[in-house]
């Protein structure tokens, strides 16, 4: 086995390429051994374990539940952060003396179990032809440095199992979910062998833990052969190694007697055109081999290179600090994306949220339409009216002059409660039924409307109804309009001009009043015709004189200004309420309006703490 001394791969620094040692400029006072840290420094690490931890938090917290591009891409994303926050970024963190974990990846049958084995030079992890080998990953370390990894700081996802047996007996139902510890004498204390499952494994399952295991890694012994050195996905890996900054070592296995220069020299064009100049490779000439041989002498440089990073305390700081600088900067870049997403997200919401908005707005300009052209005031409305305030009597009257007219009109107006209550009544049924009927109309027209957005897959976590007024509107409206009938009576009573205005009013009835002023709300004849129009203008002109008389035109027209606002302000509380049913929904996919706002606040936050 030939190798190639560890260089600087992926740093800022410009070190040479062949030089022995891995080179740190101290990015943070984090990643410094916690007895070098002064008090200012450990302050310093501590903010930015907080805020690794809010990064957690935030990134669990994101939904993507509305379709659009990227979303799939960034619920995948989120999750692999989190997993890796607390896999080996948290960890890491608040333990950097924790030995260095290793892990071993590669492709189908690259041989990560016998090398593994090999080095440790006692057979710890199954290998053979039957794919996939690996069925739960195995981690080897030194016996001191047990208590590290049998409680759950790395990887705190998979259960810890101290079986030595191979094969399948004894495993757990899903064997792919436990890590399998093996203490050992043959590795220095300050390092741990981790063999992953296949990265191209046929189960998707030891896929996916392959990928999350070496992103636990702080630093990756990349395994292929000659064979195979060249396919497609083992360079994603390599890739996504070196956008990280990850300490990296090659493994070239089962390379041909004498093809080794040919071979190497490929492999280091492929590398320099990926970026991947300097990277450590360790070549492994082919050799036969029994079920129970090990590599032997051919791990030994390998061997070496281990038991001199595990051995060298400052060198195994020095990688972890490379590890977690790089981390970091990948970090920023996934978790950047994933705030892009979330940006689509909060667009989308907001289109959603602005679509209920606009139904329930014109459903009020319905209602303010009809309230001031007239139209209320027609049918049982209008004969109630006629009853109540007798139109041709007091038509008569007024041409001999509003003197006469206010001794005759108390009578009329205060001595028949009856007729004033199926008035209120008669405008309360009318109102009513146009402002169900307007919430009806705006709760299916967002619901249509939803459907047919991109977003629109909501939809199919909303509630039975949400497409048509709620059951308790009926009940609020009526509520709603008995409560305004009422303020009538407290804006003729505290908006009157005056204490000599109050006292007419009082004297006349306010509750007579008021029904007058109520009636002048809708005393417009636009949506009324014949007989409908010779009526209500009378009733207008009888209305309009009789308070002209009592309150004077200016405070007239506020009076009547202040009731309608009264009445429309109040329906568009109803109506407020009737679309926080559809916000509700949109609250509860988890999409808020400041969450990427938050979490590029956190990333800035901890860039400034990892530099």
């Amino acid at each position: 086995m030939r190798s190639i001394p560890v260089p600087n791969s992926g740093s800022s620094e410009h070190d040479h390429p062949h030089q022995e040692r891995l080179v740190l400029s101290p990015f943070s006072a984090a990643v410094q051994s916690p007895h070098m840290k002064t008090r200012a420094q450990t302050a310093e690490a501590d903010r930015l374990v907080s805020d690794v931890r809010q990064l957690r938090g935030q990134l669990e917290s994101l939904r993507f539940p509305f379709d659009a591009a990227g979303a799939e891409g960034a619920r995948h994303d989120a999750a692999a952060l989190v997993r890796q926050l607390d896999d080996h970024v948290l960890p890491r963190l608040e333990n950097l003396d924790a030995p260095a974990l290793v892990v071993v990846g590669g492709s189908t049958g690259s041989g990560k179990s016998l090398l593994v084995s090999s080095i440790v030079g006692t057979v710890v992890s199954a290998s053979g032809v039957i794919r996939p080998t690996t069925r739960s990953p195995v981690l080897v370390h030194h016996h001191d440095d047990s208590p590290w990894f049998s409680e759950k700081r790395i990887l705190p996802g998979l259960a810890r199992v101290r079986d030595h047996r191979l094969g399948h007996d004894g495993w757990a139902e899903d064997p792919r979910r436990e890590l399998r510890l093996v203490a050992s004498d043959t590795l220095p204390a300050g390092i741990a062998l981790l063999d992953a499952p296949d990265i191209d494994s046929v189960d998707a399952v030891n896929r996916e833990l392959a990928a999350q295991l070496l992103a636990a890694a702080d630093v990756w012994v990349f395994v292929t052969t000659a064979a195979r050195y060249a396919d497609a996905v083992p360079w994603g890996f390599l890739g996504t190694a070196r956008d990280r900054g990850a300490p990296l070592v090659l493994v070239l296995n089962r390379v041909p007697e004498g093809a080794s220069d040919e071979v190497t020299a490929d492999l280091n064009r492929l590398l320099h055109k990926n970026g991947l100049d300097g990277t450590p490779v360790f070549t492994i000439i082919e050799q036969p081999l029994t079920d129970d041989d090990l590599l032997g002498e051919a791990v030994a440089p390998l061997r070496g290179w281990l038991q001199e990073l595990g051995s060298d305390n400052e060198r195994r700081i020095e990688t972890i600090g490379r590890s977690l600088r790089g981390v970091f900067v990948d970090i920023e870049r996934r978790a950047g994306v994933v705030a892009d997403a979330t940006d689509a997200q909060q667009v989308l919401g907001d289109g959603l949220q602005r679509v209920a908005e606009d139904h329930y707005q014109r459903a009020l300009d319905v209602v303010r339409h009809e309230v001031s052209d007239g139209t209320i005031i027609r049918g049982e409305v209008l004969a109630r009216w006629e009853e109540f305030i007798g139109t041709g009597e007091l038509l008569r009257q007024l041409r001999t002059g509003v003197g006469r007219l206010r001794s005759r009109i108390a009578g009329a107006i205060t001595g028949r409660p009856v007729t004033q209550e199926q008035l209120n009544v008669a405008v309360e049924n009318v109102l009513e039924r146009l402002i169900v009927a307007q919430a009806d109309e705006a709760a299916a027209d967002t619901m249509n409307a939803w459907k047919a957005m991109p977003a629109g897959s909501v939809v199919q976590a909303v509630p039975n109804g949400l497409g048509r007024a709620s059951s308790e509107l009926t009940e609020r409206t009526a509520a709603t309009l008995r409560e305004w009938q009422a303020g009538l009576i407290s804006i003729v009573r505290d908006k009157g001009a005056g204490r000599r205005t109050t006292a007419r009013v009082m004297s006349l009835g306010v509750n007579g009043v008021s029904a007058v002023l109520m009636m002048l709300v809708f005393s417009h004849t636009g949506g009324l015709t014949g007989g409908e129009v010779a009526i209500a203008g009378g009733a207008s002109a009888v209305g309009h004189a009789l308070l002209e008389a009592l309150l004077g035109d200016e405070n007239l027209r506020r009076l009547a200004s202040d009731a309608r606002q009264d009445l429309l302000e109040r329906v568009a509380s109803l109506y407020d309420e009737e679309r926080r049913r559809f916000e509700t929904v949109l609250e509860q996919s988890g999409v808020t309006d400041t969450q990427s706002d938050e979490l590029r606040a956190t990333l800035h936050s901890i860039a400034k703490g990892a530099r």
